[in-house]
């Protein structure tokens, strides 16, 4: 369920195909999102699951996998 609500906000917010949003695929390269788009992209899965993803977290995460599985800790910590 994370990972689609986690891809859902990427395609809504990058404009990709769902077929480009691989665990290995990097934001900046792959996917070409900037800060401002990582912010909407955990804004959106914040919304939709209900948790508190904090900021500086965000830093951290340069591929989808590392998305995914931050936002499975933030969720099994809340």
């Amino acid at each position: 369920m994370e990972y689609e609500v986690l891809k859902k906000a990427i395609e809504k917010t990058l404009q990709v195909y769902n077929a480009e949003i691989t665990p290995e695929a990097t934001f900046e390269t792959t996917l070409g999102a900037d800060s401002i788009d990582m912010a909407q992209i955990f804004k959106l899965v914040e919304e939709e699951l209900k948790i508190n993803i904090p900021i500086h977290e965000w830093a951290r995460v340069k591929s989808v996998k590392d998305a995914y599985e931050l936002i499975c800790r933030v969720k099994c910590d809340e």
